[in-house]
């Protein structure tokens, strides 16, 4: 685990994602309530997708993301949605940062940002919490469990995002995005694994549900915890946020139970109950109670969906690597996972037939 500005967590700015600090300092004098200063970049280890930057002036810490510089796909890196749903659930009592400003002016520094509030707090990369005593990890589970129930029981309609996003075909839009995405990332190659997910999962639609508010990846090191407590300050990492199926969404925050530990540090094959974790099924039923849900029937399915596209997007980060435009150093750990986590989902595909 980490406080969100330990040393470890943010570095000298990367080759390729750096820019000119003085049209930002003009633009934060001009955006920014209270901003003044000798301005100190850095940035984040993380932001596979866009990257991620610590500013500091005056006294003050923020954090800036950005479309990464370079050819893009179309559709991807929608700094702007993440901006604007985190300014709509503010009001609403859902944990995020700040927004100071969103910038779309290339100008400033290159690529469309925004400045939000640099939120202090723990972030866990690991959902097994080995850093913490037993009592505190089903706590923390809790804390998540519960606060995306509450992202999930929020009105689209009421926090002013009933246009965020179609309302219908959520899954099978989903499944189109991500297949289309796949097969025109040429650079990134091909994987039989994936080619009959791509064919196997448009057969086999559950029915839909009534459309939401969902994060679109919603896992433990997207969110801050607090210092001291299993509560959670803010939920990060809005990207991929629309509206559709809250059970799609629930789904991929559990696909941590179905992955190895080598794979996103996932969950499978550890003794839960020796750990101080919930179970797959006492998490489930927990979040059921909380959206007034008894069963779901459709979890296997959404869940196999799920890894195809949690699979495409790393397929998509391979990709970015092969370009030379990925934002992260881990790009290349990450890349390398991508044939076992296309065949875990095939393999859970055949099981239900």
């Amino acid at each position: 685990m980490s406080r969100i500005v330990d040393q470890a967590d943010i570095g000298a700015v990367r080759d390729g994602h750096r820019f000119d600090e003085a049209r930002l300092t003009a633009w934060m004098a001009d955006n920014v309530a209270g901003y003044g200063g000798a301005l100190t970049v850095r940035q984040f280890k993380g932001g596979q997708s866009n990257p991620t930057y610590h500013l500091s002036a005056g006294g003050c810490d923020y954090v800036l993301r950005r479309k990464p510089p370079g050819a893009l796909l179309p559709g991807a890196h929608a700094i702007d949605r993440e901006a604007r749903v985190m300014t709509a659930l503010a009001g609403h009592g859902f944990p995020v940062p700040r927004i100071h400003g969103y910038c779309a002016d290339t100008a400033v520094i290159g690529t469309p940002f925004y400045v939000m509030a640099l939120v202090e707090g723990r972030i866990f990369w690991d959902p097994a919490l080995p850093d913490l005593p037993k009592d505190e990890r089903s706590a923390c589970f809790d804390a998540m469990n519960a606060t995306l129930a509450q992202l999930h029981r929020i009105d689209p309609d009421v926090a002013g995002l009933g246009d965020y996003g179609r309302r219908d075909g959520y899954v099978a839009r989903q499944i189109a995005r991500w297949s289309r995405q796949y097969r025109e990332d040429e650079a990134a190659g091909r994987l039989a694994d994936m080619d009959q997910l791509i064919e196997w999962l448009p057969a086999h639609l559950p029915s839909e549900r009534p459309a939401r508010i969902i994060h679109g990846d919603f896992r433990i090191d997207n969110m801050i915890f607090h210092p001291t407590e299993p509560k959670i300050l803010a939920v990060l990492d809005w990207e991929l946020s629309t509206l559709g199926d809250p059970v799609a969404d629930f789904a991929y925050h559990l696909m941590m139970y179905r992955l190895p530990r080598h794979i996103m540090s996932g969950l499978a094959g550890m003794d839960l109950v020796a750990q101080g974790l919930p179970s797959e099924r006492g998490y489930v039923s927990a979040y059921g109670h909380r959206t007034g849900q008894a069963h779901f029937p459709d979890l296997d399915y959404l869940l196999i969906f799920n890894l195809f596209r949690f699979a495409a997007i790393v397929h998509g980060i391979k990709g970015r690597l092969a370009r030379g435009t990925a934002a992260s150093p881990d790009a290349e750990r990450m890349a390398a996972i991508l044939p076992e986590l296309a065949g875990i989902a095939w393999k859970q595909a055949r099981m239900i037939g």
